[in-house]
């Protein structure tokens, strides 16, 4: 099956960002226009974590030894590594791109392909990023909030970042087809990783009064953080306690 050019997927997706993401009439601190919508998503995603997601990632959590579940979790993160130096490049970040370069080539090799994060050890700390900064850093807006299936709490931005990250991966040019499977391996054992690393957040968020509400509250939050997006609003990363 041919590949699609990442170049070229990403322009693609980056225009249509631009003239998808909606723009509220006047500034506001949560646009939600969909909101409708979004909190029937919301069940579904609360109905889907309580019948499959969070027995899962319990069990995952229980019978695979905390090391080896952080080992998975670090392949997972050396696997997406070259799509963040293509992002660095994109954004004009040539710290991070020299930082992410360094960390895939000693990972790759002295790491046993990311299963040990050597480059950390040494002081090369992890900087992840993607195609939702890359927007970001061109001046798109985050447009409005929306829930995806599945993948929770969103904006337009993002969505276009997550839909472009999804196929955009260098690394995913090179290696051959058949050999996939190890991509979605790790972002799977991941994703059960960082379910049960969260559980009693998401329990907590789950549970309370209005949880569409503070699922809405704390990722809008907790992504401005991330982007350094009105500071002085946020002055914590809400999910910094729980960082493995």
């Amino acid at each position: 099956m041919r590949r699609t050019p990442v170049l070229v997927t990403m322009s693609f997706a980056a225009f249509a960002a631009l003239a998808g993401c909606s723009v509220p009439d006047e500034p506001v601190e949560i646009h939600d226009p969909y909101e409708g919508a979004n909190r029937k998503v919301h069940a579904f995603n609360r109905a889907i974590d309580r019948a499959a997601l969070d027995p899962t990632a319990t069990v995952y959590g229980t019978v695979v030894p905390r090391p080896l579940r952080s080992g998975f979790s670090k392949v997972a993160n050396n696997l997406d590594t070259p799509r963040f130096l293509l992002n660095n490049i994109l954004q004009g970040n040539v710290e991070d791109a020299g930082l992410n370069t360094f960390r895939f080539l000693l990972n790759s090799t002295v790491g046993i392909g990311g299963l040990f994060d050597f480059a950390e050890s040494i002081g090369l700390e992890r900087a992840p990023t993607g195609f939702g900064e890359t927007l970001h850093v061109w001046g798109v807006q985050e447009g409005a909030y929306i829930e995806l299936p599945v993948l929770g709490p969103s904006n337009e931005r993002d969505a276009f970042g997550r839909a472009v990250d999804f196929v955009s991966n260098p690394l995913r040019a090179v290696v051959p087809a058949d050999e996939d499977w190890v991509f979605t391996a790790a972002t799977i054992t991941d994703g059960l990783n960082t379910r049960y690393q969260f559980d009693s957040t998401i329990a907590s968020i789950y549970n309370s009064a209005d949880s569409y509400a503070q699922a809405r509250s704390l990722y809008l939050q907790n992504r401005r953080f991330e982007l350094g997006e009105d500071e002085e609003d946020f002055l914590f990363d809400p999910y910094a306690d729980f960082e493995e």
